[in-house]
């Protein structure tokens, strides 16, 4: 695999660590990194208010109205989210080498030989302990931010690519954040990635 320009996706149960994971990666090889900025991009694109990209990034039928000749139209808004999102990946892929997370990037790039793909998983206990630290709630409401996001993602993810999200199918890579903590994950996907170079 040529480091020169690498591409690493990270796909991610909510809580497991992938964005932190990601951002070590990015930071100790020195390439780009894209999260939440991917939303941005899409909002600037599309020229449609954030909330509403924000709802469309995360479920499959948002819709939304726009004013016409003939008086306004409705649209689907996450068909669009889901389309600008992958015109921006491809250009983010192409410009530098990058960590990518989530947004099915492993699919949309799927046609590339520089592609690392990645899934970083963990215990369901683990996750609930690491979202009530990170946003500060209690653990009945930790357990109901995980099973939110985890079914508004893998929805999303199975609408986008027909398959599930912590499938084998276009992922190099699995691994369980909790056996080794996020620093010592990060640290071993490096190793990783200096063995392919070897």
């Amino acid at each position: 695999m040529n480091r020169d320009h690498l591409i690493i996706t990270i796909g991610c149960e909510y809580g497991a660590g992938g964005p932190q994971i990601g951002k070590m990666l990015s930071e100790k090889l020195g390439i780009e990194y894209y999260d939440r900025d991917l939303v941005d991009k899409v909002v600037d694109q599309l020229g449609v208010e954030r909330g509403l990209v924000e709802e469309a990034d995360k479920k499959k039928s948002v819709t939304y109205s726009f004013e016409t000749s003939l008086g306004p139209r409705y649209a689907n808004l996450t068909n669009r989210v889901i389309y600008t999102q992958s015109e921006v990946i491809h250009k983010m892929a192409e410009k530098s080498s990058c960590v990518i997370i989530g947004r099915s990037a492993n699919y949309i790039l799927r046609d590339r030989d520089d592609v690392l793909n990645i899934f970083i998983y963990a215990p369901k206990e683990v996750r609930v302990k690491s979202i009530m630290e990170q946003e500060h709630v209690k653990e009945d409401k930790a357990e109901e931010i995980i099973r939110y996001n985890d079914e508004m993602n893998h929805s999303r993810h199975k609408y986008i690519t027909g398959t599930y999200r912590g499938d084998r199918e276009g992922r190099h890579i699995m691994i369980d954040s909790s056996m080794l903590g996020w620093d010592g994950t990060a640290r071993y996907l490096l190793v990783l990635l200096e063995m392919l170079n070897e």
